[in-house]
């Protein structure tokens, strides 16, 4: 076994592990920013309406179940099919 190359082998992994430590600079007066922009503030108000509005319009539900119960609930496939359309155009564009 050679000595001598275990020794250069060891001082290289020596040197290359000590990683030098990078110095940070501190910037005074630059704060960070963040301006929300007129439609982000719209829909946050948006937002904060819908969460406080009623999940289920029970007016509604009651009638659409008293019509099912007694077999007067009848749905237009044609007025299915275009309102799946018309909401499909809206999302689109």
């Amino acid at each position: 076994m050679r000595i001598d190359a275990y020794n250069q082998v060891n001082m290289i992994y020596k040197t290359a592990g000590t990683a030098q430590k990078k110095k940070t600079v501190k910037t005074s007066g630059t704060e960070d920013k963040l301006e929300i922009s007129q439609f982000g503030r719209d829909y946050q108000i948006a937002k904060a309406a819908v969460a406080q509005a009623d999940d289920v319009r029970e007016d509604r539900v009651a009638e659409v179940k008293a019509k099912y119960e007694s077999g007067r609930y009848n749905v237009s496939a044609n007025k299915l099919a275009q309102k799946l359309v018309d909401k499909y155009n809206a999302t689109v564009y």
